[in-house]
């Protein structure tokens, strides 16, 4: 194999062991149990120590032999699965064709993004905010159909910030605009997401993602959350219900070696509020280190039902500007807000 294909390799799954490792370090505890969903810390070790085999084969020079024919298998394969083994040519036909589908969406993940629109979908009022931390963010959302026309929505947060995680999210984009075409499920795509990027190179950190498919008629919002900060619904005040947390079905994608995602569903009526968000509204940091938190954001939308989705993101922008007083942004800020209107 060319030196400069390993070395290029060797850099990034040391780039992503870092990641990892500081992410284990530094967390605070509520958040890992976000972003493990219904795995734990031994799961994400378990991911490390594969991580550990790949950098000393490749320090041997022994990543990606062909373990048939000793050959090394093919550069493009063993970026897509560093603990690639086994060369193409070898694999049955069904296998083949398994692994070729896979490169030929690799090679659709480069081409440019597509253009982000909000839907007119009947019964659900819908809004949208984002900005950066930087020039280029970590945050991205979506609206997309799945193969039998069902609405979808997407909202996700690339660990990190900056140029890196940005050209990482407009992948994980590109990615799940290929694989809604032709799945019916939040799951089944998010499945066959982490299977595409977990032993990737190119992912070198982790990536939170919620996905739903609405269906108006009924109401109806499936979801499966992978690590992602749990999505809020909250109904009118004269119901006198508490809050609805989308709490994670799953851990985030390329974060544990064995991951196991659900759906659950929720039931939306006419008058509800329905607010998507990324950590950066959350953790949003004031002079005294408080941060912006769950509860307030909860306490802030519960008092806003009778507001347009628009008009909800703007009093909620007004309570983190007010929290924040002027403070920098520490990370980035995405919000969705819809608003069943019956």
């Amino acid at each position: 194999m060319e030196l400069g294909v390993l070395e290029r390799i060797q850099a990034r799954l040391l780039e992503k062991r870092e990641n990892l490792t500081e992410w284990l370090q530094a967390a605070p505890a509520s958040k890992k149990q976000c972003q493990l969903g219904s795995a734990d810390e031994e799961a994400v070790q378990m991911h490390l120590a594969v991580i550990d085999t790949a950098l000393d084969k490749a320090a041997q020079h022994k990543l990606g032999l062909c373990q048939v024919c000793h050959d090394y298998v093919n550069p493009t394969l063993l970026e897509m699965d560093y603990t690639a083994c086994v060369c193409l040519d070898h694999f049955s036909d069904e296998e083949r064709r398994l692994l070729e589908a896979e490169l030929e969406l690799s090679q659709t993940v480069q081409k440019a993004l597509l253009p982000q629109q909000i839907p007119v979908i009947p019964g659900l009022d819908l809004a949208v905010f984002s900005r950066p931390a930087q020039i280029v963010g970590g945050d991205y959302f979506d609206f997309f159909q799945y193969s039998d026309g069902a609405q979808g929505l997407a909202i996700a947060d690339v660990a990190g910030h900056g140029l890196s995680t940005g050209m990482l999210m407009a992948s994980v984009q590109t990615v799940l605009r290929t694989m809604a075409p032709i799945c019916d499920s939040p799951t089944e795509i998010l499945q066959r997401l982490n299977h595409f990027f977990y032993h990737n190179i190119h992912l070198t950190t982790f990536v939170t993602l919620f996905l739903a498919r609405f269906d108006p008629a009924s109401g109806s919002l499936t979801y499966s959350n992978a690590g992602h900060n749990p999505p809020l619904v909250v109904r009118p005040q004269a119901n006198g219900s508490d809050p609805i947390w989308l709490s994670p079905t799953g851990s985030a994608i390329g974060l544990v070696e064995t991951f196991h995602i659900n759906a659950a569903t929720v039931i939306l009526a006419p008058g509800d509020l329905l607010l998507l968000y990324t950590d950066g509204v959350t953790e949003a940091i004031n002079q005294r280190e408080e941060q912006f938190g769950r509860e307030r954001l909860a306490d802030v939308i519960r008092h806003q039902d009778g507001l347009s989705a628009r008009d909800l993101i703007q009093a909620l922008r007004q309570a983190l500007e007010s929290h924040i007083a002027g403070q920098a942004l520490a990370d980035d800020i995405t919000i969705i807000a819809g608003k069943m209107t019956g």
